[in-house]
């Protein structure tokens, strides 16, 4: 359970509010950056002095408040980005900042965000996964049997994550266990009901669980100086690759006889993938738990990014798009940071997830595996490339149009 304020007037209520509301944000995604300058800024219009250290894995407050100095360490374990409880907790945070309500009620609006339930039930985000597998499945240019298969494993990856949240003791095996089943279904789909390419319908099925997000996230806070968190993230993702592969690698051993992809399959058209690139940013919408409210923003970011991407890669490659994307994506959602006085990052983080390279990561693993090693080099390092040239386009778009909000 979260750290809660239990003295509800003086110094302590407010060391106790700045505590909870840091892990708040960092039980929710918030990268390391964001958080740090959030909480100076709470705590400076609250009159005290605080610094606020962050990672992935934990987190280390001083507050220096008149002649008291109080350190604190909290272990936490950073979530995927919850967009609609980020959304929620800056509300509280900037009406405290202008003093419209006390800490007191803060702090109560605080642990009620805390303890919410999703904004979506489990049966839409279910749906929204499968949605999200079977537009990456399209994406690879998939066979009308290649995408229905990717939106079945992702339906059924969806199920092991709830149940590993549950009821699993051990959360660090979501990943072997979703990459063996991922990949053993789609051998079994490719064995005995109709010919599939087994490894594009591997990948596709995983694409919820890959770190794709999270390494650009890492990149960026290394590139801004936040030097513990962005390794620790980096390190963080590489290792959800490898626990994937192992999984899937795991299936791959076990049955190879089963494998079967025919020489030639029918590939989805270009007007299937336009249709998929219109679905991906509701699907990524309801995966982040953002309210519909935020949709059409969540929509027309997205596609803004995606229109650039696709106009800008035949003549000039994809290092110079994935960067002119991210500077597309990040100075909408600046934009609409301004204009409506909301956090960027609630249309930032389902518009960046089209443009992560996740899925390059994980074929390097794989060429690795197959001892293609010059291959695996080669995507290696494209991977880093292009999530260099998003945290570029990201960063800059900050310069060109600064948010109001620093979330």
């Amino acid at each position: 359970m979260p750290s809660e304020p239990s003295t509800p007037t003086g110094k302590s209520a407010i060391n106790a509010f700045l505590i909870h509301a840091a892990m708040i944000l960092h039980r929710y995604g918030t990268p390391s950056h964001r958080l740090e300058r959030v909480m100076t800024q709470v705590a400076s219009s609250l009159g005290v002095e605080a610094v606020f250290l962050y990672t992935p894995t934990a987190l280390v407050i001083s507050i220096t408040n008149g002649a008291n100095e109080e350190t604190v360490v909290r272990r936490v374990d950073s979530r995927e980005m919850h967009v609609d409880k980020l959304f929620q907790a800056d509300d509280v945070l900037g009406k405290l900042e202008r003093g419209e309500i006390t800490i007191k009620i803060a702090a109560s609006r605080l642990r009620e965000i805390d303890h919410s339930e999703p904004t979506y039930r489990f049966i839409p985000f279910a749906l929204a996964c499968a949605t999200g597998c079977g537009v990456l499945a399209t994406l690879f240019q998939g066979s009308l049997a290649e995408v229905l298969a990717a939106m079945v494993i992702g339906l059924v990856i969806a199920v092991i994550e709830r149940t590993a949240e549950r009821f699993s003791g051990e959360p660090s095996l979501l990943h072997p266990i979703s990459g063996f089943v991922a990949a053993i279904l789609s051998l079994g789909i490719a064995h005995f009901i109709i010919p599939i390419d087994d490894r594009l319908v591997t990948l596709a099925g995983l694409v919820v669980l890959l770190p794709g997000l999270r390494l650009t996230v890492a990149l960026t806070e290394l590139a801004v100086g936040h030097l513990s968190a962005g390794v620790a993230r980096l390190a963080g993702a590489i290792v959800m690759l490898f626990t994937l592969l192992l999984g899937a690698a795991i299936a791959w051993r076990f049955a190879l006889p089963w494998r079967d992809i025919p020489e030639k399959i029918a590939v989805t058209g270009t007007y299937w993938q336009w249709i998929a690139l219109l679905i991906a940013p509701m699907a990524f919408a309801i995966i982040f738990q953002a309210r519909m409210a935020q949709w059409p923003a969540i929509f027309c970011v997205s596609m803004l990014g995606i229109l650039v991407l696709r106009s800008v890669d035949p003549f000039y490659g994809s290092e110079v798009a994935s960067f002119s994307a991210a500077l597309a994506v990040g100075c909408g959602s600046n934009l609409y940071a301004r204009f409506r006085g909301r956090p960027a990052l609630i249309v930032q983080t389902p518009a960046m997830i089209i443009l992560v390279p996740g899925s390059f990561g994980y074929r390097s693993l794989i060429a690795m595996l197959d001892h293609e090693t010059i291959a695996g080099i080669e995507i290696g390092f494209h991977t880093v490339m292009i999530a260099m040239c998003l945290v570029g386009g990201l960063l800059m778009s900050n310069a060109l149009v600064p948010p109001n909000r620093i979330l």
